[in-house]
């Protein structure tokens, strides 16, 4: 029988990186430091979150609260009771040898827990954002604002959110100005929830960008430890599945496209 706190059977055959095998030694003390790894749709927060895992020092920032039926703990969705005692299980497994946990977040997840599970919400945010003690939150964001929400737009539409899940052939999808515009105001709302949430906390997060990940992401990472006020030992890397990038199709025309009904004039 498959264990409560693997992913969701719509995983089956694919290494997600929420299988138990990927975990790390059982920890059973409360982290000595946690951060949040906040983020928007489709700002490469996935590649981000493994490349901070990879290093063994970062904790393994996933999306722990996904209980979507697309996500990786859909098997919960419907159960309170069985989202905390999930909670408590990764604080556990996901906590990396040095007492380090992250958790990847967008800010619709911690809206949804506020309406259906507030005593995991605050069992999240007692942890993240505690009282007596300093916030980290480390906030990725996408410079090309018109790749992010074709890619959005795309993924939306198609239910294709991850390499994985594409068939041998593409998704005839038909361009959309109007899903491309609902996408973009999708983006900019929960960039300003976060910005609102920031000042309301009074804190400064680390900004770092997907592109920057892509170009360096040794130094991102190193950045992220530093900010963490956490070293990162080589010897405690660890391996994990690779993110594959997913295919483009025809987002580019897509992207070329929307550039242009965006032009003056």
């Amino acid at each position: 029988m498959r264990e409560w706190y693997e992913p969701s059977p719509a995983f089956d055959g694919i290494d997600t990186g929420y299988e138990a095998k990927f975990d790390f030694p059982a920890n059973e003390h409360r982290p000595q430091v946690a951060y949040l790894l906040a983020s928007v749709p489709r700002a490469g927060s996935t590649y981000c979150s493994h490349v901070l895992w990879r290093t063994g020092c970062l904790g393994a920032p996933l999306e722990y609260l996904n209980f979507d039926p697309t996500g990786p703990y859909s098997f919960a969705a419907e159960s309170a009771e069985t989202q905390q005692q999930l909670w408590r299980s990764v604080l556990r497994r996901r906590t990396s040898p040095n007492g380090v946990f992250g958790l990847k977040a967008f800010q619709m997840q911690l809206q949804d827990l506020d309406r259906t599970n507030p005593l995991l919400l605050h069992m999240v945010l007692s942890l993240l954002l505690p009282r007596d003690r300093s916030k980290k939150i480390v906030y990725l964001r996408r410079r090309d604002r018109i790749a992010q929400t074709v890619s959005y737009a795309r993924a939306s539409m198609s239910g294709i959110w991850r390499k994985e899940q594409e068939q041998a052939r593409e998704p005839q999808l038909e361009y959309s100005e109007e899903a491309l515009d609902a996408a973009e105001r999708g983006i900019a709302l929960q960039e300003g929830l976060w910005e609102q949430m920031f000042q309301d906390l009074k804190i400064e997060p680390l900004r770092i960008w997907h592109e920057d990940i892509l170009a360096r992401p040794a130094d991102i990472a190193w950045q992220v430890a530093d900010f963490l006020g956490v070293t990162i030992e080589p010897g405690a890397a660890v391996q994990i599945p690779q993110i594959m990038k997913q295919s483009e199709g025809s987002a580019p025309e897509w992207i070329a496209r929307y550039s242009s009904s965006k032009m003056p004039g």
